[in-house]
């Protein structure tokens, strides 16, 4: 029955975002929270959008969600967001 789940989520392309989910958190778990991370420039946002592109086109797709996991992503979004509303 287990080998019937894993072909299932395999056949359906979600056993690979499910193991790119877990990497994510693994990572995240292991991140040393009490170093401050440098603000993140608007270079910088560009060049992980740039490399989030790439994973995307080469259908790297669970590269591409691990990238996206680390949150920077989100703030980029919500920074464009921004400057299309004003």
């Amino acid at each position: 029955m287990l080998s019937v789940i894993k072909e299932t989520l395999e056949n359906r392309g979600s056993l690979g975002q499910i193991k790119a989910r877990i990497r994510a958190e693994v990572f995240s778990a292991l991140d040393d929270q009490s170093e401050v991370k440098p603000p993140l420039s608007n270079e910088n946002m560009i060049i992980n959008e740039l490399i989030r592109e790439y994973l995307d086109f080469n259908k790297y797709k669970y590269s591409s969600s691990v990238l996206v996991a680390g949150g920077y992503f989100f703030l980029f979004l919500v920074q464009d967001a921004k400057h299309k509303v004003t």
